[in-house]
């Protein structure tokens, strides 16, 4: 296996000096802001929308490779729609 470059050494030693807590929060963080990137996307592709509708949609398209999932939430946005 190729040994790292600099910036991954250094990426990896920052990780490995969380605390678990951190780490929690770190996660967190990025799913919130992945959340917020696929919520503008969805805004820019669709158009203003209430936030019930908005929240669906990105749930929607987080979860799309769980068909089970889908549908679970597909029903909650067509109570939400309808």
């Amino acid at each position: 296996m190729p040994s790292n470059s600099p910036i991954e050494s250094q990426y990896q030693d920052a990780i490995d000096a969380l605390t678990p807590a951190q780490r929690v929060a770190r996660s967190a963080a990025m799913f919130a802001w992945t959340r917020d990137q696929i919520a503008r996307q969805i805004l820019s592709e669709q158009g203003d929308m209430d936030f019930e509708s908005l929240k669906w949609k990105v749930a929607l398209r987080l979860y799309e490779s769980e068909p089970s999932v889908c549908r679970l939430i597909e029903r909650r946005l067509s109570d939400v729609s309808g």
